[in-house]
């Protein structure tokens, strides 16, 4: 009995081996390279707590919705403040300000519009430790009186929310 097959067995065998082979891998390859998916439900804690919001001049005194952050690490932990990143949302609308790094060496040298100023012992130095204040002085009339204000923290070594509080202005 003679065949018609131009191939054997064995060899086909062989090629779907390879192939399923490879295609593992470029899977394997894939899911390794993804960012790791959070389903975590678990609320975000308050680790840097706005403690108020200034609104009047910090020389004269005199009110012009100065937009003042005072911001106190609640937490219990010691973060380098280079590796942290604030995002502040007015009304649930992220607001219009670049704040890369609280770092206040490094931060000069970024782009940071939307923000005069930056300022305090958490700022200082490499680290934030517990129990010390920040100042971040947004553009005058970022926020106004009834405003509902959040500040998230970011950690930019892992590209997660680490702290987030509101805040409401009066």
């Amino acid at each position: 009995m003679q065949r018609d097959s131009a191939m054997s067995p064995v060899m086909a065998t062989t090629l779907l081996v390879a192939i399923t082979i490879i295609l593992v891998a470029v899977v394997a390859a894939m899911l390794l390279t993804m960012p790791l998916l959070q389903f975590s439900f678990a609320p975000i804690p308050t680790i840097f707590a706005i403690t108020s919001i200034e609104s009047t001049d910090e020389i004269t005194k005199q009110l012009n919705d100065d937009s003042r952050v005072i911001l106190l690490h609640t937490g219990t932990k010691t973060y380098l403040n280079k590796n942290l990143k604030a995002l502040f949302y007015k009304n649930g609308v992220q607001v219009n300000a670049n704040i890369q790094t609280l770092n206040g060496h490094d931060f000069i040298s970024t782009v940071h519009t939307g923000v005069q100023w930056i300022g305090g012992m958490g700022c200082e130095g490499l680290t934030w430790t517990p129990g010390e204040m920040t100042a971040i002085d947004l553009t005058d009339g970022t926020f106004r009186p009834g405003d509902s204000v959040q500040l998230d923290i970011i950690d930019n070594s892992t590209k997660t929310v680490i702290s987030r509080h509101s805040y409401r202005l009066k």
